[in-house]
């Protein structure tokens, strides 16, 4: 008897866990590298991006990101996704207020060769995707 009500309890308790919804945003941008300015592009999104979100994943105001590089040799009009997914619609939408916010704490971007964003990269379009 014992066993057959611990059993009742997993099989809820684990039907609980697979119907929980999951309300996570991801934003996606597709940047194009300009001029062959490889170096600079990684360098400013290694240097830049990439902490920011290391700041705002420690304080809670992200769920994860990732910065991927094209590695196939088709030129396509972009070389370079950036990810950041946000836990639900609350952090996506403070999601601007929170990196003014880093962006000051960080201060100064930091650049190769002394160029300037535009200079080395566009962003060819972005996305927001849902799981719902």
């Amino acid at each position: 008897m014992f066993y057959k009500q611990l059993l009742l309890i997993f099989i809820f308790t684990a039907s609980l866990c697979y119907g929980q919804k999951d309300y996570s945003i991801t934003s996606m941008d597709f940047v194009e590298v300009v001029d062959s300015n490889e170096e600079e592009a990684w360098f400013y999104y290694e240097n830049n991006w990439k902490v920011l979100r290391q700041m705002a994943l420690k304080k809670g105001y992200i769920q994860s990101f990732k910065l991927l590089k094209d590695m196939s040799k088709d030129k396509n009009n972009f070389s370079i996704v950036l990810m950041t997914s946000y836990k639900d619609s609350l952090q996506f939408q403070k999601r601007e207020e929170h990196f003014q916010e880093l962006i000051k704490q960080r201060g100064e971007l930091s650049l190769l060769n002394e160029k300037q964003p535009a200079e080395f990269r566009k962003t060819v379009f972005s996305k927001d995707f849902t799981n719902q």
